[in-house]
């Protein structure tokens, strides 16, 4: 477990349901949804016109921090059958060292903070990615961990790495192998659309503490109904969600969807503090 997390206290049947099924990837649920982002579209190219370097990616981190500020079951997890609920939003995601074929990634893991917005959240992204992309300062936390980890023999590697998803299960892994790490963050968000795919559906992995992990995909055009019953061309955006049923219910996980979806129709919220309380 994390060491900025707390316990939580959980009800008899819930407990039981967690005993049958202790582990993340048996209670994955998939949930997919196309989203009208037109707004959206017309926001980042009003904010291209005044040069800030916003990208959808970045609108998206920041709606994704806004939603789980607002619903704090999201950011919860489960390890070794007791839940645990984290203090801080850490939304990860891998990027390549360049754009070629046979180029590596690294883990980057973004802080959410209350006070952020897309232009605090841009920034920081764009410096992080920038830094890797540029070998402007060495590796760090987990990469580096994985490095060393990663050129030793089967004979070696393997036995290791059981020994690291024991301590990890229990709390007992050093800060530089859970700094930079993906499976110790919130969510992790791949961006598929960059590379022209939709969203796909993605396994959760039982070592660490993320609990969700979303895709999303290319943007493109597509004839809707509008509301008053004459077809028009919207820009529209598949984007799915793989996330651990264990941690919320239902409509829980149906809220916060459509707070996704009132953000992204409402882009100027991505301008107010993550932390602002939403009344959707």
């Amino acid at each position: 477990m994390s060491m900025n997390a707390r316990r939580v206290k959980i009800d008899t049947l819930k407990q039981c349901m967690i005993d049958l099924k202790p582990n993340r990837k048996e209670n994955e649920v998939y949930i997919n949804s196309d989203l009208d982002v037109t707004e959206l579209v017309r926001y980042i190219d009003e904010c291209k016109k005044k040069r800030d370097s916003y990208t959808y990616f970045h609108a998206f981190l920041t709606t994704i921090g806004k939603v789980m500020h607002n619903c704090p079951f999201l950011n919860r997890y489960i390890v070794n059958r007791h839940m645990y609920e984290n203090s801080e939003v850490l939304l990860s995601f891998a990027a390549k060292v360049s754009f070629d074929d046979n180029a590596g990634e690294l883990m980057l893991v973004v802080p959410i903070e209350e006070n952020d917005n897309i232009e605090s959240i841009s920034r920081k992204t764009a410096e992080m990615v920038d830094k890797i992309r540029n070998a402007k300062e060495e590796k760090a936390g987990a990469n580096s961990v994985a490095d060393v980890l990663g050129k030793l023999p089967n004979l070696f590697r393997v036995p290791i790495l059981a020994l690291i998803g024991f301590f990890g299960k229990h709390g007992m892994l050093p800060k530089s192998m859970t700094d930079n790490n993906i499976y110790f963050s919130s969510m992790i968000i791949s961006n598929l659309g960059s590379i022209g795919c939709g969203a796909i559906y993605h396994n959760l992995a039982d070592f660490g503490t993320c609990s969700s992990l979303t895709t999303i995909g290319e943007i493109v055009n597509e004839k809707r109904i509008g509301d008053d019953g004459t077809e028009k061309l919207r820009k529209v955006c598949s984007f799915g969600i793989t996330i651990d049923e264990r941690i919320a219910d239902g409509f829980y996980f149906a809220r916060s969807i459509q707070m996704i979806e009132y953000i992204l129709q409402h882009p100027e919220m991505l301008e107010e503090p993550t932390g602002k309380k939403m009344t959707v």
